[in-house]
């Protein structure tokens, strides 16, 4: 599988982002510019400018990039060196400060750290130069004209290095594809993907919200999102609970001295709250609960009868993200793991590990998320940032691998993406509009149990280390909830809808049985709500399609009479009227079943 950095597609991104910046550039002569990176669906780049852009600005920008790609200029790459490069870049404050990290090293032009040799180089199309090490197309003419496009109907800020005590600058996102039809295609999900933004429609149904008095990145839950979530962890416990495992609860706060040890607090310090003094030592807002679970495990001696043990938590987290990096629940500040760590002999990896692999599609398919691939992660044999001997690193690749095509899956072996401490098999799913989001993970680890020097009794009466699975299926609660809210676009499954059916009486006279209704079918474990505010029929029902209800039973005089209902479902399908007991019979079938239908 072709890595998307070697693709065609990025060339063409990439050089796009250097002829908008051109474009950008002859327009306002005095702009600053900053940094233009290829992204996942596109690219994008930073400029510090002189006023605000306008719609007018953009259709300008558009129309001279098509010009200068039409003009065939040729991308002519060179290296510089750092005197060069601040003699072409003077004026340019962003780029000579990039340039001084290049001339230290372990840096790239962007300003990320690297372990690649760092080269300075430079591309240069027509009039513009800009310091980069590509990769690009040969010729502008690659890039086809009626395929770009650039947005800043509503600039997005950034604030530069991602430091929110430096400018913030004004970015620009763009995409370009190969044909127009792939760039029509691309804009209507773009549509699609606004009307299915979980920041909206968390706020339109009432699950959850932001207090900039609590604090950024720290989710209130309201009740309908309470109920939400509370149905999804007490779905996974009993699940848990019937597959072996034992709940456990952990504080929110450590010694530091835990994480040192662990090696958590070096490998994430930037990302970690200050740590702060309690009686004379050190403590911290926990970023991980791993080294908690150790903690429990190594109470008591084991036994290799004893193990494995199965550890899982919904345990909160915190850890610093900057304020242009939050997002909604995607990414926050506040955040619950549905942790588990599975502590075994080497002889019970591979068992541990399938029945972990199980679990994880069987959830992801009881909640609907069926579409999804895998991705083993390994280390990057470049970078020093992992702990721990190659011996155990190769057992645990080895392994996971092994698992992974006993399961049969569609999986990638991707550098870089392991964990510090181990390799990983990591559960990417693509929702409805066909985006991914890695989600569940499962990750093998010989490295804390050696840090922790845990032990067990073998069988042959010696002291023996045992191996660690860290395991999450939903990762995140909150990003998880954000994934099913976009992927439904907030009409979830009737089992996790915070509210299943509405009753609306079509006149006050009838709000009696629809009570009474509403009762019985409380009784019978659905969730249940009454409207019996002033206003119309027609608003009631509009107001609880906008809320995404499953059900709508409408209750008139017709229905007191034949002891029915009504029922209206929120795609607004009428099924006409239905008998209460048949339809109680048929809701709960729906709910135990976990359908992703209504009817």
């Amino acid at each position: 599988m072709q890595r998307y950095q070697d693709s065609q597609l990025y060339r063409i991104r990439h050089s796009t982002a250097h002829v908008m910046a051109q474009a950008v550039l002859e327009k306002f002569p005095e702009a600053k510019i900053a940094i233009g990176p290829p992204i996942e669906d596109g690219f994008y780049y930073d400029f510090d400018l002189p006023r605000p852009l306008t719609e007018e600005d953009q259709v300008e920008i558009e129309k001279r990039m098509r010009e200068i790609i039409r003009e065939g200029h040729e991308f002519i790459r060179r290296e510089v060196s750092a005197k060069e490069a601040r003699a072409l870049f003077k004026g340019q404050p962003y780029k000579l400060e990039l340039i001084d990290g290049l001339e230290r090293g372990g840096v790239d032009e962007y300003g990320e750290k690297t372990d690649e040799p760092v080269v300075i180089s430079t591309y240069r199309q027509d009039t513009f130069e800009d310091l980069c090490r590509g990769p690009h197309v040969a010729n502008t003419r690659e890039i086809n004209p009626d395929a770009i496009n650039i947005t800043f109907k509503a600039p997005a800020g950034a604030y530069w290095r991602g430091d929110e005590n430096r400018e913030m600058l004004t970015r620009i996102y763009g995409t370009a594809w190969q044909t127009p039809e792939q760039l029509a295609e691309y804009l209507e999900l773009l549509e699609e993907a606004k009307k299915r933004d979980h920041r909206r429609i968390g706020q339109e149904i009432g699950l959850f919200t932001f207090s900039q008095l609590v604090g950024k990145g720290l989710p209130l839950w309201k009740p309908k999102g309470a109920v939400l979530r509370d149905l999804l962890e007490r779905f996974l416990r009993d699940v848990q609970l019937s597959r072996g495992y034992e709940p456990i609860l952990t504080p929110h706060i450590a010694r530091v001295r835990l994480f040192e040890t662990s090696g958590h607090y070096p490998y994430y310090k930037d990302s970690q709250y200050s740590p702060f003094e309690v009686e004379g030592e050190l403590f911290m807002l926990k970023p991980m609960n791993c080294p908690h679970h150790i903690q429990i495990y190594k109470d008591e001696l084991r036994s290799y009868r004893d193990l494995p043990v199965r550890y899982a938590e919904f345990g909160t987290v915190y850890r610093y993200e900057k304020s242009g990096e939050l997002h909604g629940l995607t990414r926050v500040r506040g955040f619950t793991q549905d942790d588990a760590h599975i502590f075994c002999t080497p002889e019970q990896l591979e068992e541990e590990f399938l029945k972990v692999a199980d679990l994880v599609e069987f959830i992801l398919n009881s909640v609907g998320l069926t579409d999804f691939r895998a991705r083993v992660g390994i280390r990057d044999p470049e970078s020093d940032k992992y702990v721990g001997e190659d011996e155990g690193w190769e057992h645990a690749t080895q392994a996971i691998i092994a698992c992974a095509d006993k399961r049969g899956l569609d999986y990638t072996v991707e550098e870089g993406e392991a964990a510090f401490y181990g390799p990983k098999l990591d559960y990417i799913i693509r929702d409805a509009l066909k985006r991914e989001w890695q989600i569940s993970t499962i990750q093998v680890d010989y490295n804390l149990p050696a840090r922790f020097e845990l032990e067990y009794v073998g069988e042959d009466n010696e002291r023996h280390r045992p191996i660690m699975i860290h395991r999450a299926l939903y990762g995140s609660m909150e990003r998880f909830v954000a994934v099913m809210i976009e992927h439904f676009a907030g009409a979830f499954p009737a089992w996790l809808s915070p509210v299943q059916v509405v009753m609306i009486p079509v006149a006050d006279r009838h709000l009696d049985y629809a009570r009474e209704v509403a009762a019985q079918l409380r009784d019978a474990g659905l969730r249940v709500e009454v409207d019996d505010s002033a206003g119309r029929m027609g608003g009631k029902i509009r107001s609880a399609t906008t809320q995404k209800i499953p059900w709508m039973l409408i209750v008139g005089d017709r229905d007191i009479e034949k002891s029915a209902v009504s029922v209206r479902l929120r795609s607004g399908e009428d099924l006409g009227a239905m008998h209460v007991a048949d339809f109680i019979t048929q809701a709960s079938h729906i709910v135990e079943t976990k359908a992703l239908q209504l009817a």
